[in-house]
């Protein structure tokens, strides 16, 4: 493609961010493209084929496959591990939000309406009651949206990774 960056040049920037959900993962997201000029990717979208009906690992990363002969700049978000494991590849820094399961639960709380997920507000807070039963399970979890998978991938990483706590980065 005339003009773009090729994905062996060092300035291009793809961006993995992950963590519990309202761990602020698409707020900063949005804020990392609107900088950079990256196309961001919810993995809600690569997940879902409709609400409540979970796509297969092998279609999921097949999406995400695509998206990464799309677009050469990308920053990535989403609580998926074996969706985040994909694409750890491809990335060239990992930000792993953990601010601490109450400020996921007031991040949820504090939330504003989500169009491209709920059909109405009325229906987002609806689910809020299992989303905030869901958010306060994370240390607990035993499967890919859990922190011990969560910290295993972080851990794992040999790249640029950045952990984001409660008020603390660590790099």
């Amino acid at each position: 493609m005339e003009g773009s960056i090729p994905l062996t040049d060092s300035r291009v920037q793809r961006i993995l961010i992950y963590g519990n959900s309202g761990s602020g993962k698409t707020t900063m997201a949005r804020a990392v493209a609107a900088e950079h000029g990256l196309t961001h990717l919810d993995l809600d979208l690569v997940a879902w084929d409709a609400p409540g009906e979970r796509r297969t690992l092998e279609a999921s990363v097949a999406l995400l496959e695509a998206f990464f002969a799309a677009h050469d700049g990308w920053v990535i978000e989403g609580c998926y591990g074996d969706l985040v494991e994909a694409a750890l590849p491809h990335c060239t820094e990992l930000r792993f939000l953990n601010p601490g399961v109450e400020g996921c639960v007031a991040h949820c709380r504090a939330r504003p309406w989500e169009p491209e997920k709920y059909a109405s507000p009325e229906e987002q807070d609806r689910r809020l009651a299992f989303l905030l039963d869901w958010v306060r399970q994370y240390d607990t979890r035993a499967d890919e949206y859990g922190l011990a998978r969560h910290r295993a991938l972080f851990d794992a990483f040999a790249g640029l990774k950045r952990e984001y706590g409660a008020g603390a980065v660590t790099v």
